[in-house]
């Protein structure tokens, strides 16, 4: 069984994720597209990268895959939307997939590997759906290089709990300074490591951020967690939000967040 996805799928958790775009969150994969290609979008999420990277492959396909359908179609409602017809959603299991090799011109993954049991045998597996000559593409973050001002406490305690629910649920929140080394540990030996940091520190970026996790830290699956655990109680809780948004009204708030990327030549 999939281990369990920390953030899970509350409105406080798509509010942050559906903000991402193929320009603010693949920038380092959008030299390697063009209309024609085979992509394989791994974890598409909400489906707002899924149907930008849709709209640069068309008349291209891209295939979407989450591992349950309650996920799937949230990306699926999304394209409807944009009217983007050029995808496939299939759910699917990265660490076992279900297409023949040599299937997709281009396999991408934003944010994924750091939330999954085994992301080398993961990232074997996207290798092997992969054409010679085509790209394996993994964004993720570094949660432990996190970095903001001014210092607070709760946003420590914030931080903590986090990664260890993470770990707890099998994943590794710090996956972003991983990537070079499940790459190689994969079979890749053409790969091309490069980092990006998103900051959040204009007023309306801090309450975008900081409103986010506020929201978040009482309401989501992480939330759950922690008190189910009795890793925190009600009040550490409302303490961690409490200060996130103190962070967000603070002029001189700021957020940096690390995010490691690699493209892999097959």
């Amino acid at each position: 069984m999939p281990p369990k996805y920390t953030h899970g799928h509350h409105e406080s958790v798509l509010r942050s994720h559906r903000a991402r775009t193929a320009q603010n969150s693949a920038a380092y994969l959008l030299p390697s597209l063009r209309p024609g290609l085979q992509l394989l979008d791994v974890g598409c999420g909400p489906g707002t990268i899924t149907v930008d990277l849709a709209a640069l492959v068309d008349p291209g396909r891209v295939t979407a895959i989450e591992p349950i359908t309650e996920a799937l179609d949230l990306a699926r409602d999304h394209a409807q939307q944009r009217g983007q017809r050029n995808i496939d959603f299939v759910v699917a299991d990265v660490h076992a997939l279900q297409f023949d090799d040599n299937t997709f011109d281009v396999v991408h993954a934003h944010q994924v590997l750091q939330h999954i049991a085994d992301p080398v045998t993961a990232l074997a597996e996207m290798r092997r759906v992969c054409k010679p000559g085509g790209v394996v593409a993994a964004r993720d973050s570094d949660y432990a290089a996190f970095t903001w001002y001014p210092a607070s406490a709760e946003l420590d305690d914030w931080l903590r709990l986090y990664r260890d629910a993470a770990r707890a649920n099998g994943g590794e929140p710090d996956a972003g300074r991983h990537l070079l080394a499940w790459a190689h540990a994969a079979g890749f030996t053409d790969v091309t490591p490069t980092a990006c940091a998103s900051c959040f520190a204009t007023p309306a970026d801090r309450e975008h951020w900081g409103g986010m996790w506020a929201d978040r830290i009482l309401q989501s699956a992480i939330a759950d967690q922690l008190l189910a655990s009795g890793a925190a109680d009600q009040a550490k809780l409302q303490a961690i939000s409490q200060a996130w948004r103190d962070w967000a009204d603070h002029p001189d708030g700021w957020i940096a967040l690390l995010h490691s990327q690699i493209l892999c030549r097959v």
